[in-house]
């Protein structure tokens, strides 16, 4: 089996969790005997094409004109992919399915999948509408209709949680028999390993008496850093010597420290900005609470990283975090958006240091068992062949081979009667 992925982002470009997900899910499929082939946007200093153990990657050149907005830019990616596509076929590569993750390739998967008359796949990973908690401008709608008709395209669309499934349903109607549920996952081992002593790594950021909350990913309101402040204020009334690290950028980064200084938290709380792998690593391996507020989680792949790399996590119950974790079994969950909840589980889990030793070791064995990516790949690809089978049994394929043998025996009709004789025969039919 062949597969064309279709991503706007793949390491080292990582603006969220697409990137991630991709590269781990390819190398996952390459492994269980799957061709991959990934098309992304180019980045500086990285070569456009390398073989990525196994995964054939191309980083398409954006040498285009300069771009008035965002949405002249994805619209000018989707047709480097396309040029891209078509010069691998041209030189003899042919695929089985096209993978497109997310709106900002749906118009080079569409494009592709009529031009090449093979299934498209998608995987929707967010909407603009749970991203927002509604739609309130021109670009909102305009980015969802992209989603919907992405979907509609789609023979299949994959989404990683069951949360997910239902607001695809709920938001764009989409038959349920459409849909596949195939959850993320990670390689334990990338948060497991640090070249870094763990211990200085934390006396960087806390001291030897402090208890460590530790909050990693995006700083976007979406993850429910103002409620973690909020919460943080309440958690101080009963552990003054608490402190909360903070970790990666974002545009809500400003908007956060300010907060912190209206509250009057700002000086127990360290803003890291980027910090790379081993750091974070290190910070896991430490920290005493790790937490994850979020407001809208399609997924949740944070939670698993902290539970892979060893972290007791406290989470809300938003989306795909709620189904990850298991209250009281392998983390704890808050009310969504509830930083009264949000504190008390913080303060349940540093009080009770024997019973969240136990929710880490569930935790990572959660990781092995459910969110291994050789089952995840296993599923994607048992996904794939049903559609293959589906496609070749469909009457769009036998159009397909249909007109495929007309061009054919015209074609060879040109060659033996001429051009003249085969105008009048085109009259005639």
């Amino acid at each position: 089996m062949r597969v064309l992925m279709l991503s706007w982002e793949f390491p080292p470009k990582i603006i969220g969790g697409i990137a991630r997900h991709v590269h781990d899910l390819s190398l996952a499929m390459v492994k269980q005997g799957a061709e991959v082939y990934v098309i992304t946007c180019g980045v500086q200093g990285a070569p456009s094409y390398e073989e990525v153990k196994g995964v054939k990657v191309y980083r398409t050149v954006m040498n285009n004109p300069a771009c008035p907005d965002f949405l002249t830019w994805v619209l000018q990616l989707n047709l480097n992919m396309i040029e891209q596509a078509n010069q691998l076929v041209t030189a003899g590569v042919e695929f089985d399915v096209i993978h497109a993750h997310d709106w900002l390739a749906a118009f080079a998967g569409k494009n592709l999948k009529h031009s090449w008359r093979i299934p498209l796949v998608s995987t929707i990973h967010a909407t603009e509408y749970g991203r927002n908690n509604g739609l309130h401008n021109e670009l909102q709608r305009y980015i969802s209709n992209v989603e919907w008709w992405l979907g509609y395209e789609s023979w299949r669309v994959i989404c990683c949680s069951k949360y997910m499934k239902e607001e695809l349903q709920r938001i764009f109607q989409i038959p349920a028999d459409k849909l596949r549920v195939i959850p993320n996952g990670v390689y334990p081992e990338e948060f497991r390993s640090t070249n870094l002593d763990p211990l200085k790594v934390r006396q960087r950021y806390c001291a030897s008496d402090e208890k460590m909350l530790f909050y990693v990913g995006r700083i976007v309101r979406e993850k429910g850093l103002g409620v973690l402040l909020d919460a943080f204020s309440r958690v101080l009334a009963i552990e003054p010597k608490a402190k909360l690290v903070i970790a990666g950028k974002g545009p809500y980064f400003e908007e956060l420290r300010h907060r912190a200084y209206q509250l009057g938290i700002y000086n127990r709380i360290f803003f890291t900005g980027y910090i790379d792998d081993f750091t974070r690593n290190a910070l896991y391996k430490t920290a005493d609470v790790a937490v994850f507020p979020s407001l809208y989680e399609p997924f949740g792949i944070v939670a698993l990283e902290g539970m892979a790399a060893g972290a007791p996590v406290v989470a809300s119950d938003a989306g795909g975090l709620g189904e990850i974790i298991n209250h009281g079994v392998n983390g704890l969950k808050a009310y969504t958006d509830n930083a009264s909840s949000l504190a008390d589980n913080i303060i349940w889990a540093l009080h009770n240091p024997e019973h969240t030793r136990q929710m880490k070791l569930k935790g990572m064995e959660d990781i092995e068992k459910l969110y291994n990516w050789n089952r995840i790949a296993a599923h994607t690809i048992t996904t794939f062949e049903e559609i293959l089978k589906e496609h070749r049994d469909s009457t769009w394929r036998a159009v397909v081979h249909e007109e495929a043998a007309r061009n054919v025996t015209m074609s060879k009709m040109v060659k033996t009667i001429g051009a003249e004789e085969m105008t009048r025969y085109r009259d005639l039919h």
